[in-house]
């Protein structure tokens, strides 16, 4: 009643239906979405001991194939009516878990293709402060670690990473309002598209140690928005642990 657009997001670990009526959240935070990101993005950097330090995503979290994260991502996106899916809390941690970095024994390119399925996908894409600069830190209360002001701590090269995602999202409404459409599956590469009226913006992830190719169907020759693909007629050849956005 004091302000009807005010966003009210529940702090729920798990499928949250009996929330999201319309009654009580707008959205919850959406650890659904941290448990695939860290399934499918860490590969063989995973430390498990650490991820299950946060009893909410204890049994949750697992090395995926491209086929099952893909799986998971189609069952989360069609878990809530669209309009709450576009709402989640999409996150990578928080003040109660240790921080992704750690989760990833450190390995700052499998924090980096979280950050981009993070803000290429439906939802509201969440930083927890710090992540943007390199803090790291096990569960609480390590997590929780101060800011560090000093700029000569920070790590540059993640910070311009995320400023450049975020950007990204900001320049195609695709990405941020598109539907969805799962487009490639297979191994350690999986791909999807957005489209949103007149603009069509596909998104792949390569999380092996060796470049791979995959066919992608375009109407016509892609720009390159994000990444260091190479593409020839319909071959798309994606750096090792990296991904890419194409228009």
């Amino acid at each position: 009643a004091i302000n009807p657009e005010a966003y009210i997001v529940g702090e729920i670990w798990h499928e949250a239906q009996r929330w999201l009526q319309g009654d009580q959240f707008d959205a919850v935070m959406n650890y659904l979405f941290t448990a695939a990101s860290l399934s499918f993005f860490a590969g063989r950097h995973l430390n498990i001991n650490v991820v299950t330090d946060a009893g909410g995503l204890k049994d949750r979290v697992r090395n995926m194939s491209a086929y099952d994260f893909a799986n998971e991502v189609d069952r989360i996106l069609n878990l809530y009516p669209p309009d709450i899916t576009a709402s989640q809390l999409n996150l990578l941690d928080s003040h109660d878990m240790p921080r992704f970095l750690s989760c990833v024994s450190g390995d700052k390119d499998s924090l980096k293709l979280a950050w981009l399925f993070m803000f290429t996908i439906s939802g509201a894409p969440c930083l927890f402060y710090g992540d943007e600069i390199g803090v790291d830190g096990k569960h609480d209360p390590e997590c929780r670690k101060s800011f560090p002001w000093d700029e000569s701590k920070w790590d540059k090269d993640l910070l311009e990473y995320v400023k450049a995602c975020i950007a990204l999202r900001k320049e195609h409404a695709s990405l941020r309002r598109g539907e969805y459409k799962r487009i490639h599956a297979e191994g350690e590469v999986m791909a999807f598209m957005r489209s949103y009226k007149n603009e069509k913006v596909t998104v792949a992830f390569n999380v092996s140690n060796e470049e791979r190719t995959i066919s992608l169907s375009f109407e016509k020759k892609p720009h390159v928005l994000f990444g260091k693909p190479v593409v020839s007629d319909n071959q798309v050849t994606i750096p090792p642990r990296s991904g890419i956005v194409l228009k």
